[in-house]
Parts: C-alpha cells; structure tokens; sequence
C-alpha cells in the first residue's frame, strides 16, 4: 500500500518495461474512499494485464491511443490503394468520423458504440445503404489491424452491418434488364429524334457492349481497333470526390486483372463509332486530357468528357418524352401504353450481359467479355435470363401439348 493510501500492482510490460498501476480498493468489494474517483480494484486490474498477456494485448500502449491515431497508421499501410479510392475514404473519414467516434480511446469503443454511431449517420446525416457501406469499409480494417496489432482482443464493428441492414429493411435493389421492346423503344425513338440523335453512337456502344459507364466514357479512338473489330478495355475514368471535397475526373485501371479484355466490336456498335468519328472530323475532336489519357471518343456539348450524371439526366429525358407520346399515342388508339421503365446507365450495361446469356451457353465466355471477377455474378445474370426464356418457352406451348 503506498503512503496515500492506495494499492499499487508492479509488473513488466511486454516490451520489458517496469509498469505501475493503482486503485483505491484491493477487490471489488471494497468501498472507495470519499471524494475519491472509483474505478476497478487492484484485483481487477492484475487480472486484465494477466489477460493481456495470455492473449499478447499491449494494454498499455492502447490505452494511449484514439481512433484516428489507428485511421493514420491503417491509410499508411495502405500502398495498394487507387488514389481515387484513397480520396474517398480520406473525405468520408474526415467529414463524419474524425470529430466524432474518432477521437475515442480505440480500448474504449465498443459494439453498441459502433451501432449507435452507425445510427446517428442514418438518422442525422441521412446516410443511405451506399455511404453506409462506405464507412464500414473503412472502419472495419482498421480495427482489424488493432487486433492484429494486438491492441483489442475483438473487432467491435463485426455484424453490425448486418443488424443495420436489417433493422432498416435495407436490401441492395434489383438491377433489372430492359426488356426487348423497351430496349428497342428507347433506341427507335433516339434515332428519329432531332433532339436526342447525338446520343445515338453513345447508347449503342453502351448497349452493344457491356461495358461499364467509366469504361465507356474513357474509351478513346486508339482503344478502337477498327481494321479488326475491336475494343481494348484497359482503364476506366471516374469521377469522385476526392480527399479535399471537389468532384474531380480521373483515370484509374482496372481493379482486377478480368477488367481488363478485349471485345468484339458489332457491326451497329462499329457503324456507331464511325458515325461518331465522322461528326468529330467536321466539329473537332476532344481536346481534353486527363491524367496523360487524352483522344477520348464521346464527348458533351462542351468538347469534354461526359460524366455519369449527365448521361443519366440524359436517359431520364429521352424515356420521359417517349412515355408522354407514347401515352398520347396509346389514349388515340384505346389501348395500353407500351412503357419504359425507369432505369439509369447502370442498367445499360446488365441489359446486355442478359442478351448476351439469352444466347450464349458457355459462361465462361460470357464472364470474360463482361469482366466479371466472380463467375457467381455471371451465374446470376444467365440464370435469371434462362428462366425469362424457359416461361417463354412455355408460352408458346400452351395448347400444343394435347395433355387433356
């Protein structure tokens, strides 16, 4: 017992340094003086660093150390990371996490901290699924490596998640295919409109190819192998909110080696393309450069790239005028509106891997031209499509199976 009163429990830490620690009462049971802040006893307290040592924890060092402190050391570590991607986790962290979960001892935040924490970003941020699962990702790692590092024995933020997920009904939405008559709708009254037709060679390409809406919009002339009909995918432009806060467009490759392949170029995508290069020898070709890349094949009315948010504006107004007609049209002639649907650029690209599977058999094929990464993703789509096909089928056989 030490002058003032209190216990003290010697011992080595693991790093062979004397420590010291010290409490008011021997075991739990004791009564903590007056006036004196209570806290676990002398016991207690031999019993955690015994723990700690068993399972290799520096306590000591932990208890020095915040979220942020652990945030720093993971991004530091993190030499793989596309700067796109760095970008966005550097402003999600600093904009809702730093001053707020991230200035707590990393010893002290637990699974209900995290929860809470989840919920405060729902409730008063109006965080949706999307930058849900961005934070997640994010924290998720770094408490992983203070595990590892042996700094806590658990990862506070395993299932929660899930829980979230599933206390809000959040379920990823369905990304559905455009049907064939809406698919030829949409192109049909693209084609015949003064206003839309420069759209054309961009949603031709976009539906007789698969790609991704950043594969598409940084393709360039020398990706286009027109000698041979085909398409060389070996990068992608974004645009993202980078680390300062500013929408910036930039190019980054593929994340996996599948992303980058070579497709055959249809004959409406190859017509479509030369259209498109034809009107750019007359007007003027992309000036832009980005990231070294430049000779970018679509471009806005500005002479620069597009993004996806314009390209989804885009199809919003092209498929809202045609519905307008179309019910016009439908009201005259007293029947029902063939519609489309709401869909965004995204949709693009799933409607043709669902062509694709509609008539191709081997997967294999049909992942490599999509660039899946997992074949489970392709698996999916075919299915999905084959069963389209097999009530099809059975549609027609109705009354031409003499049963009864």
């Amino acid at each position: 017992m030490m002058p003032d009163g209190r216990y003290r429990y010697r011992y080595i830490d693991r790093k062979g340094n004397r420590q010291a620690v010290y409490s008011w009462c021997l075991v739990p049971t004791d009564k903590t003086p007056a006036g004196k802040r209570e806290g676990l006893s002398l016991r207690e307290k031999e019993k955690q660093i015994e723990n700690d040592a068993r399972d290799g924890i520096d306590g000591k060092s932990a208890e020095k150390l915040i979220l942020n402190d652990m945030f720093e050391r993971y991004m530091e570590g993190k030499h793989e990371l596309k700067q796109s991607t760095r970008g966005n986790y550097l402003y999600m962290y600093k904009n809702y996490v730093s001053e707020d979960i991230g200035l707590k001892r990393i010893t002290a935040i637990k699974y209900s901290d995290i929860k809470a924490f989840y919920h405060s970003l729902i409730k008063d941020k109006g965080f949706k699924p999307n930058s849900m699962e961005i934070i997640n990702t994010i924290l998720h790692p770094v408490f992983t490596l203070a595990v590892r590092d042996g700094y806590i024995r658990n990862n506070p933020t395993d299932g929660v998640m899930a829980e979230i997920k599933k206390s809000h009904s959040w379920e990823k939405p369905k990304r559905h295919a455009l049907t064939i008559e809406e698919q030829e709708a949409f192109i049909s009254f693209i084609s015949e409109s003064n206003v839309y037709r420069h759209w054309l060679p961009l949603f031709t390409t976009f539906l007789g190819t698969g790609c991704r809406v950043g594969e598409i919009i940084g393709l360039r002339w020398t990706d286009c192998d027109f000698e041979n009909k085909t398409i060389s995918i070996n990068h992608n432009l974004i645009y993202r909110r980078q680390g300062n806060g500013k929408c910036e467009m930039h190019i980054t490759t593929p994340k996996t080696k599948t992303g980058s392949r070579t497709i055959p170029m249809l004959k409406d995508v190859r017509k479509a393309l030369m259209e498109e290069r034809k009107r750019q020898m007359a007007e003027g070709f992309c000036q832009a450069e980005i990231d070294g890349y430049s000779g970018f094949v679509f471009v806005n009315r500005n002479g620069y790239v597009h993004n996806p948010q314009t390209i989804n504006r885009a199809i919003q107004r092209i498929y809202t005028e045609y519905n307008d007609r179309e019910r016009e049209k439908a009201d005259k002639e007293q029947r029902k509106p063939n519609l489309i649907r709401h869909f965004s650029v995204h949709n693009l690209r799933h409607t043709f891997c669902t062509r694709f599977c509609e008539n191709e058999t081997n997967i294999k094929v049909i992942q490599e031209i999509m660039g899946h990464s997992d074949i489970g993703t392709t698996m999916n789509i075919y299915a999905e499509a084959t069963e389209a096909k097999k009530r099809e089928s059975f549609d027609n056989l109705e009354g031409k199976i003499k049963i009864s």
